[in-house]
């Protein structure tokens, strides 16, 4: 099979760049021709390993320059009335230009399958792909979190897709009440096990992890760890990633007495063994769509302390069995769940070696399979001329 991943930065961070090269690796190692589109690029080197099979090919080479953050204004003016919606989490991306070339890109195609990766994608394949092609949208948040342009869009334009694909089964329930009659289907990320060092239970160190953003709820973590140290002053809490609430956090960890405590840790190329260090995982997300940096630290054997956001967490654990789960944004109640866990060392082993197991559904092993039949049905279907949009 062709199989084109469309991605709006393949040379960036991020959860769903993660996991597409991870995808994209996986077919091309079962004998696919993959390619990733990368709609712009702004780095020299892909942050992530990728199959050296898999093609990299980009549209608008941005590394001599985008234009300054100042001009977002002006920017989201002219996104009205064109096609990206202007409240699409990414619009900024969607100059005119960059639109352009991605339409242009799309109405190209003349075979193979392609999967697009984010509202904006989805909604230019929707629209431009010639039908021969297999369009397949791969959705990675849960729809209440889009905004009501995005919303709206998405509801009118997804059922012209020949499958959209979520990450949970409250996701595929969701788009199918919204979407009545589209191929709605639940295929999780996966990710590998194999060479994933244990954990160290003895630890003294909770971590956490993803990009400096509003919705990953560091805001929340923080004062919770706070109550963690009030009780527990040996333990310290790394969080690593980047973005832009950064100094914003670390006058947080500042004005609450935590620089001892509490370390932002950046970006790292030898996360694996960071979380190999640790003892206890910690995600503090508003909302989520899978989360696999939590589903990557299960793999090491780590408990997971985890808000009960919408969508992903429930999915993946369940409560006292190998995870815990706190109600959303209840900062005290994901202090009292941290200070069990740190006080209880067999209770960290016995979600920690439930964490393992239960991770072995998300291998490539048991995920890549559900892609290829879907990706061969949904050519089947094309090829016998049914008309499936």
């Amino acid at each position: 099979m062709k199989i084109r991943y469309l991605l709006l930065h393949a040379y960036g961070m991020g959860g769903t760049i993660r996991t597409v090269f991870n995808q994209a690796s996986a077919m091309a190692a079962a004998g696919h021709d993959v390619e990733i589109v990368s709609v712009v690029r702004r780095r020299t080197k892909p942050q992530f390993p990728l199959d050296p099979r898999v093609r990299i090919s980009t549209l608008v080479d941005q590394r001599d320059g985008y234009g300054p953050d100042s001009l977002w204004r002006r920017i989201r003016r002219k996104l009205r009335g064109r096609v990206v919606p202007s409240d699409e989490f990414a619009a900024r991306y969607f100059t005119e230009r960059v639109e352009r070339a991605t339409i242009d890109a799309v109405a190209n195609l003349d075979d193979g399958i392609l999967v697009t990766t984010r509202p904006a994608l989805n909604i230019i394949g929707a629209r431009f792909a010639p039908r021969h092609i297999v369009h397949v949208v791969q959705e990675h948040m849960n729809l209440a979190t889009h905004k009501p342009d995005t919303k709206r869009h998405i509801l009118k334009y997804y059922p012209r897709a020949d499958a959209v694909v979520v990450l949970t089964n409250t996701d595929r329930e969701e788009y199918r009440k919204a979407l009545p009659g589209t191929r709605i289907e639940r295929i999780p990320n996966s990710t590998v096990l194999t060479g994933r060092r244990p954990c160290d239970p003895n630890s003294k160190i909770v971590i956490a992890a993803g990009r400096l953003y509003k919705q990953k709820g560091f805001d929340l973590l923080i004062p919770a760890f706070a109550q963690v140290v009030a009780a527990h002053p040996d333990w310290r809490l790394r969080i690593f990633g980047t973005g832009p609430r950064r100094q914003r956090l670390q006058e947080m960890i500042e004005e609450l007495g935590l620089t001892e405590h509490v370390r932002l840790m950046g970006r790292s190329d030898t996360f694996a063994e960071e979380l190999a260090k640790a003892s206890l995982f910690v995600l503090s997300s508003r909302f989520e769509g899978l989360p696999m940096v939590m589903i990557e630290a299960m793999g090491h054997g780590l408990p997971v302390v985890s808000f009960d956001c919408p969508t992903g967490p429930a999915d993946v654990i369940t409560h006292e069995k190998d995870g815990l789960l706190v109600p959303p944004r209840d900062v005290d109640a994901l202090a009292r769940a941290m200070i069990r866990a740190i006080e209880d060392v067999d209770l960290r082993k016995r979600l920690g070696a439930a964490a393992r197991e239960t991770v072995r559904a998300y291998t490539p092993e048991v995920v890549m399979p559900q892609w290829e039949s879907l990706f061969a049905d949904l050519l089947a279907t094309k090829d016998a001329g049914v008309a499936v949009r």
